[in-house]
Order: C-alpha cells, then sequence, then structure tokens
C-alpha cells in the first residue's frame, strides 16, 4: 500500500480556511484533518479533540521538549503543535492528511520533508476584504485585528515558497481548486480518485 500524501495547507486568519478544509473533507474520500495540539482557549463553536486538543502550557512545552512534534510555532502569543507519531500512523495506513499549519511551521516542515509534502497558501483577495471578513467575524478586538492583518501582510510574502496558491475569492471555487490539487498530487502516486492504489495489469 502507498503511503498517504501530506497536505500542509497555510492561510492567513480570517480567509476561510477552516470553512473551504471541512468541505473538502466532507466531500473526498480517504483523507482526514490532523487535529493540532494549541494552549489557546478554545472559540465559539470549536470542540475538544475535535478541532484542536486543548493543552495548558506546561503540557505544551513537556511535549515538545521530548521532540513529540513533526513542527511548531508560536502564533499571535499561543502555541501550536503537529504531533509526529500521528501523521505518521495515518500515512502508513495510505490515508491522505491535511495539515492546517502557518507559515513558520511550514517553513519547518520544508526543511524537514525533502519534497515529501504538498504546500497549499490559500490566500484572501486582498487585505482589504480581509479586514472586511475579521470585523464582520465579531470574535476579535480591534487590536487583534490589527495584529493579525499586520501577519498576513507578512505571511503573504512566503507565497513563493508554497507548491499551489488559491485565492479565496468565492468559496466554492477555492474549494473545487484544493479538491483538484489533492486528485492530482493522488495521480502523481498512481492512486485513483478516491486515494485507492491502482491495480493495473501490465
Amino acid at each position: 500500500m502507498k503511503n498517504g500524501n501530506l497536505f500542509i495547507i497555510s492561510a492567513p486568519s480570517g480567509t476561510g480556511k477552516t470553512t473551504i478544509l471541512k468541505r473538502v473533507i466532507a466531500e473526498l474520500k480517504n483523507i482526514v484533518f490532523s487535529v493540532s495540539h494549541t494552549t489557546r482557549s478554545p472559540r465559539l463553536g470549536e470542540e475538544k479533540d475535535v478541532d484542536y486538543f486543548f493543552v495548558d502550557k506546561s503540557t505544551f512545552v513537556t511535549m515538545q521538549e521530548q521532540g513529540l512534534f513533526l513542527e511548531w510555532a508560536e502564533v499571535h502569543g499561543n502555541l501550536y503543535g503537529t504531533c509526529s507519531n500521528t501523521v505518521q500512523a495515518i500515512t502508513e495506513q495510505g490515508i491522505d492528511i491535511i495539515l492546517d499549519i502557518d507559515v513558520q511551521g511550514a517553513r519547518q516542515l520544508m526543511d524537514k520533508l525533502n519534497n515529501k509534502g504538498v504546500f497549499v497558501f490559500i490566500s484572501p483577495p486582498s487585505l482589504h476584504e480581509l479586514e472586511k471578513r475579521l470585523v464582520n467575524r465579531g470574535t476579535e478586538s480591534d487590536s487583534v485585528i490589527a495584529t493579525r492583518l499586520n501577519n498576513a501582510h507578512d505571511e503573504m510574502k512566503s507565497l513563493e515558497y508554497y507548491d499551489y496558491v488559491i485565492v479565496n475569492d468565492r468559496v466554492d471555487q477555492a474549494i473545487d481548486e484544493l479538491k483538484s490539487i489533492i486528485i492530482a498530487e493522488r495521480s502523481r502516486k498512481r492512486r485513483g480518485i478516491s486515494g485507492e492504489p491502482l491495480n493495473l495489469d501490465i
């Protein structure tokens, strides 16, 4: 059985990444979401151990010191990390996995994975449009929104390092684009649309 792909997805906060990823995972077979550890508090509607493993800072630091994270980063004052063993166990079953990782963590993985990961950046149509989305979301203060916009400006400077860039102007189109990327990468590994290995009688 061929190993599954690692799809590393980055996007500025408020770009619509979560909506896109949930739809893609629901509409494609043999692909799952990598649940990260974080020290931040749950947002409204987020489920423990489904959206994130919510842990305190001391627990996170202990895990980091033990080398349990494939990557980790501090974002907006909170710590985020991806557990190595979980990712390995899933891909060894031939299942693709999506890692929702910020630019810092993605750059770590670009160095570690030696071209074994597929890196996708989801961009807002513009910083002005991103500001509107963050304001309409109504979950952050003006100062937090300003910080997120500054970070978005810096994050978008890393576009050149990604394999693919999707502009989320229309969410349905962005979903179709990401699905197309996943299917194309499966074909590169001689796997079918649903992720199954091709058994060709040749």
